[in-house]
């Protein structure tokens, strides 16, 4: 019996590394269906339907990046309309990746491609109105290769653990600290996951093939090794995962132009999430309605971002349409549908629709004189997608 401490606690966690066994369990099963499953219980609707606050004063409600995942459209419409009893002008557009969605008159999708310029990733939210959708067919072919095509990171990522890929294994074991049971305890139980999702193909829902797979599965595993050592293993997992996608092939994506060229085909508008993505789509000048400038992830740079806007919309003057301002919740449904205990705290708090920036005074004022408070963002991307 091997004995290991956690790491952020006195916990002594028995540990049997060298018996695990390489074949896979009646558990292992359990927890694999567990995971992949987009059934919810009446207990997981009900907690998703009702939010933890409401914001009855709040009469305006600007949300066109979030992502449903598995959860019902109209569970998620009664979370809203609970959270913003009053509201009465919305633009509320879902944004799934890579997979076009439907909320009231609109359909939306958050893409990724490839811009060649400055040879990086980069994703775009693309809007546009339902009486569109039976142009869309050719946007919807790209959208399903993209699919397909960011799903297969997963087998990287399983592959560079199994294989395994020696520079990657060992930056990721240095920067974590991961030891030889550590990373052997890994290594087994994504040989399993890998099995499990090669035996069971025809089962496993499509959305359900992505990274999160595995931090998902190995959560499932807390009760038996402990929080501790599952912490240590995540981590670990989060820094080969991070080296994967450094290096995952951009080229086989589509280009940003082209992404962008067949959403204004068909009267999509085009709005840029993540505002560190700003400075190189400012300046590679691509076809655009706006910028994200404010995200749970991003907020240092919110007013400086909103300056330079308004610089731009200023310097074009009536010869090209204005660039729009926009916040992002960036809310993961699927999260809150987790027992809290598994959750990613920072992004199962994020709520559809809650953008504090809008409200903050000195972003406030920024935004009056940009002449781009939440009302006029409405009302003018509402009037470009109609």
């Amino acid at each position: 019996m091997a004995v290991i401490k956690s790491v952020n606690s006195k916990e002594v966690l028995p540990v049997y590394p060298d018996d695990i066994p390489e074949e896979i369990t009646e558990e292992d099963e359990r927890s694999f269906f567990k995971i992949i499953s987009t059934k919810l219980s009446d207990e997981q609707l009900q907690r998703v339907s009702i939010p933890p606050e409401t914001y009855p004063k709040e009469h305006s409600v600007l949300a066109i990046h979030w992502h449903p995942e598995f959860v019902p459209m109209d569970t998620i419409r009664k979370r809203i309309d609970t959270t913003f009893p009053e509201q009465e002008n919305s633009l509320i557009i879902p944004t799934q990746h890579n997979v076009l969605m439907q909320y009231d008159n609109f359909y939306g999708a958050e893409v990724d491609c490839y811009s060649r310029q400055f040879n990086q990733k980069v994703q775009l939210l693309l809007h546009f109105n339902q009486n569109r959708l039976e142009r869309a067919e050719t946007l919807k072919s790209m959208l399903d290769y993209t699919f397909t095509y960011r799903s297969s990171q997963l087998y990287d990522f399983m592959d560079t653990i199994l294989k395994p890929v020696e520079g990657r294994m060992k930056i990721a074991a240095r920067e974590t600290g991961a030891d030889t049971m550590l990373v052997h305890l890994v290594t087994v139980y994504v040989g399993k996951i890998k099995k499990l999702l090669e035996t069971h193909e025809n089962k496993v829902p499509p959305e359900m093939i992505k990274n999160k797979l595995l931090r998902n599965f190995f959560d499932t595993l807390r009760e038996k090794y402990g929080h501790g050592l599952i912490n240590r293993a995540q981590a670990f997992l989060k820094a080969v995962k991070t080296l994967v996608k450094a290096e995952f092939p951009l080229p086989y994506f589509y280009r940003t132009e082209e992404i962008i060229e067949e959403a204004r085909s068909i009267g999509a508008g085009v709005v840029v999430p993540h505002p560190e993505q700003f400075w190189p789509i400012l300046l590679a000048e691509y076809d655009i309605d706006g910028f994200e400038v404010w995200n749970p992830q991003s907020r240092k740079y919110t007013e400086f971002l909103i300056s330079v806007i308004d610089k731009h919309n200023k310097r074009i003057g009536l010869s090209r349409r204005k660039l729009l301002i926009f916040m992002g919740d960036d809310t993961h449904m699927g999260e809150k549908v987790k027992d809290p205990i598994h959750q990613d705290e920072a992004k199962a708090s994020r709520e559809i629709g809650v953008q504090p920036a809008w409200k903050d005074l000195h972003i406030r004022k920024k935004l009056i004189l940009a002449k781009m408070q939440k009302d006029d963002v409405i009302n003018e991307y509402r009037e470009r997608l109609t």
